[in-house]
């Protein structure tokens, strides 16, 4: 038997080695073995692999280990397309160096504080990851100098060319020593990076990562056709019923991204935007915040999901079909990450989608399964069952229970028998979730009423749920449902980021200006019967809170800020009134105080928040 390479066989250091063994890899991936021994031999390098191959060790290691500790000038220069990106590859870089005496590294792009960059160019590192249009600010100013530098990688070229930086990688490929190595990474080799191989490297080794792994062979794929206005509930269904802890859904553009994440928050999935307009500390605490699996789905466009490179993701939704098959590759290869399995959803509409997934299908050289929408049936039988193991949760608890056995006892007194009071109570936790499922009809034929989709649970295909068997000491939460505190509850998630303004339509509930500051102005769907002028709930403080419908602010972006930074569930935040300058929202009177103390300097929108107990 062939004996199966580890690192120590590649002729790597002692210091790395120790560095990767606390990294915990155990063996080097396929573009790892094969392109290590050639960068430390000095050949130049064309890598074809994707995100999540392990493509950073792969440049990252030879870097480390032939630059120089006592020469504190840029030696190694790796060029990314976004700034996740490069912040990923140097974290990476850290890592692989952490016992390497002298190796220092710096991250620069756009967005973040020039004044920090260049403190650290002046303090001297060997390595510099960055994004070519900050790169290039720092060439103009004279504060990066390339005469040293004696590796250039570019990572993701393929998306540096797609996104316009042909110009500025030449103006610093130009740059550079002549004598120096030159490493292309991509997912793609189109024409115009061979086109930039030929000119600037120098009988370049191809080191090709097969079609086979590209398409990530532990990924369950699958799609459902399902109508454009059906999509959101389609995905609430899927996650609650294979209790998904973290995904990503990608869309195609950046509106779509909005409306999505704002429709899983308003059925209280923890749920965050990550595109284009966000600045890039919203940026940063999203990732960091879905890192942590504090944000449980990531709602994504194709270009900033580039550089996310989290291990634990169980799926990845295509909302919107991919608009190449690259994307979908990409998209795909989110999940199902470091040996463990994960599952690629695309929601297909209208025969244009039937014949990209057939494209698809030819482009990755393996089948996606079509699936029948999940029935009510079978989520009514995963709230049994979840019930039922509460129940078993709460028995098992050792507390003082005469409270609750004296509500029982008095229950018993007033001629109820034990069987209704359990089924009394067994249907105030399933009733409302069973109604609500029962209204959605996921027929495609708009012409005729169609048959209910828990009529097709019989016929759906074999293999139909992802990860169904796991066993998850979790609340599995309502399926469809506005009511907040599901399964993704906002106060299991911890604090929710803060998220770009959209002004490019209309905001919901809006009632218009109201003149007297009594009335309400905007008030949340969800809670109940309005009421009166001056009155609130018993237990309930009311708070007055800086921002209002001039600051585009929603019930839901209140309820999910609270919820998310005081771990006050959003099930138990009462009324709010939305005015143009100011909003009111009541909490429980024991979280008062709490939450103006947490909510402090927090920000809604991006916006500063004051709250203090309102004197009205």
């Amino acid at each position: 038997m062939e004996k199966e390479l580890t690192f120590s066989d590649l002729g790597i250091s002692e210091e790395i080695l120790k560095a990767v063994e606390d990294m915990g890899y155990t063996q080097p991936s396929t573009i790892q073995s094969q392109s290590i021994p050639f960068l430390l031999e000095g050949k130049d390098v064309i890598g074809q692999a994707q995100t999540g191959t392990g493509k950073t060790a792969s440049f990252g290691i030879p870097i480390i280990d032939k630059v120089d500790a006592g020469i504190k000038k840029p030696q190694a220069l790796i060029l990314c397309p976004t700034r996740e990106l490069a912040v990923q590859v140097e974290g990476e870089i850290v890592k692989l160096a952490k016992y390497k005496r002298g190796i220092s590294s710096t991250c620069i792009y756009g967005g973040d504080s020039m004044d920090r960059q260049v403190r650290d160019l002046k303090r001297g590192v060997q390595i510099v990851v960055g994004t070519p249009g900050r790169i290039m600010d720092h060439m103009d100013r004279g504060t990066l100098k390339l005469e040293n530098v004696g590796i250039i990688v570019l990572d993701e070229a393929d998306e540096m060319l797609d996104m316009g930086f042909r110009d500025d990688i030449e103006n610093i490929l130009s740059e550079c020593p002549e004598e120096r190595q030159t490493v292309f990474f991509s997912a793609t080799m189109p024409k115009p990076i061979m086109d930039l191989t030929r000119k600037y490297q120098k009988n370049p080794e191809i080191v090709k990562v097969l079609r086979k792994e590209l398409t990530v062979e532990n990924v369950s794929q699958v799609y459902y056709e399902v109508k454009p206005a059906l999509k959101i509930e389609l995905m609430t269904r899927l996650i609650s019923l294979n209790q998904f802890t973290l995904g990503i859904v990608f869309c195609n553009t950046k509106r779509v991204t909005d409306e999505v994440t704002e429709e899983l928050l308003a059925r209280g999935i923890a749920a965050e935007a990550l595109h284009g307009d966000l600045s890039q500390g919203q940026r940063t605490k999203v990732m960091n915040k879905f890192r942590k699996g504090q944000v449980a789905i990531l709602v994504a466009t194709d270009v900033a999901a580039r550089g996310i490179d989290v291990d634990d993701v169980e799926v990845v939704f295509n909302f919107d079909l991919p608009l190449d098959e690259d994307n979908y590759v990409h998209r795909i290869g989110r999940t199902g990450r470091a040996g463990k399995s994960g599952a690629a959803i695309s929601f297909v509409t209208g025969r244009k989608d039937m014949f990209r997934v057939k494209d698809l299908e030819k482009f990755i050289k393996t089948s996606i399964t079509k699936m029948a929408p999940p029935s009510v049936a079978d989520l009514v039988e995963l709230k049994k069952t979840q019930l039922i193991k509460d129940v078993y949760r709460q028995l098992n608890k050792t507390e003082d229970n005469s409270f609750y056995e004296d509500t029982i006892g008095q229950m018993l007194t007033e001629g109820l028998t034990m069987e209704q009071i359990v089924l009394g109570l067994a249907k105030i936790q399933m009733a409302d979730a069973v109604h609500e499922m029962e209204d959605q009809n996921f027929d495609l034929d708009l012409g005729r009423g169609g048959e209910r989709s828990g009529d097709r649970g019989a016929r759906r295909s074999e293999g139909r749920d992802f990860g169904r068997g796991r066993e998850r000491d979790r609340d599995s939460g309502r399926s469809g449902s506005r009511e907040r505190g599901g399964r993704f509850e906002r106060s299991d998630r911890g604090d929710r980021p803060e998220r770009a303004e959209r002004g490019d339509r209309p905001e919901r509930s809006e009632r218009g200006d109201r003149p007297d500051r009594g009335e309400r102005s905007e008030r949340s769907s969800d809670r109940g019967p309005a009421r009166e002028k001056g009155v609130r709930e018993p237990g309930m403080a009311r708070l007055f809170l800086n921002l209002g419908k001039k600051d585009r602010i929603r019930p839901n972006d209140i309820v999910g800020a609270i919820a998310g930074e005081t771990g006050v569930p959003g099930r138990s935040i009462g009324g709010i009134d939305i005015f143009d300058n100011f909003s009111f929202v009541d909490v429980p009177s024991k979280d008062a105080e709490h939450v103006i103390k947490v909510m402090k300097n927090n920000t809604i929108k991006g916006i500063t928040v004051n709250m203090e107990i309102s004197k009205a």
